[in-house]
């Protein structure tokens, strides 16, 4: 199986909705980049960014317990330094966020023995969404 194929049913058609962790207004960054790839292919995202306030005309919240709803009705997909993961992964577990996506680079060994212990459901170790994508809004699971 390919591994656009695992990420598509690792998130479930059912909930489309990802809080960007990371996102940046500036678009030469892979926050920014990240961010715009959900957009763009039709997918709800909220950016996540305590020192933004709107970016690519999205209002943008300051902490995962900050998104409209409930928290736990998101995927995360984070693109953070990776001293800072382990930190988003804490807020993530404790807002009830189960699926995450750490985008290449943002781990940590501590943020994915965190991850492991307390059960969240975690692709790291490599693809990236601007290349892999997520294909589950075009198809029936």
């Amino acid at each position: 199986m390919s591994t656009a194929s695992l990420i598509q049913e690792f998130f479930p058609s059912a909930n489309q909705r990802f809080a960007v962790v990371g996102a940046s207004s500036n678009r030469t960054k892979f926050g920014n980049k990240v961010l715009c790839w959900y957009i763009n292919h039709g997918y709800t995202a909220v950016p996540v960014n305590p020192k933004e306030s709107v970016i690519e005309t999205l209002t943008c919240v300051k902490n995962l317990s900050s998104l409209p709803g409930k928290p736990s009705e998101y995927h995360l997909s984070i693109i953070t330094p990776p001293s800072v993961t382990k930190f988003v992964l804490e807020e993530a577990h404790k807002n009830g966020i189960t699926r995450i996506w750490l985008q290449p680079g943002v781990e940590s060994p501590e943020a994915l023995a965190f991850a492991k212990d307390v059960g969240l459901h975690v692709i790291a170790g490599g693809p990236c969404v601007l290349i892999e994508g997520i294909t589950s809004h075009q198809a029936k699971l």
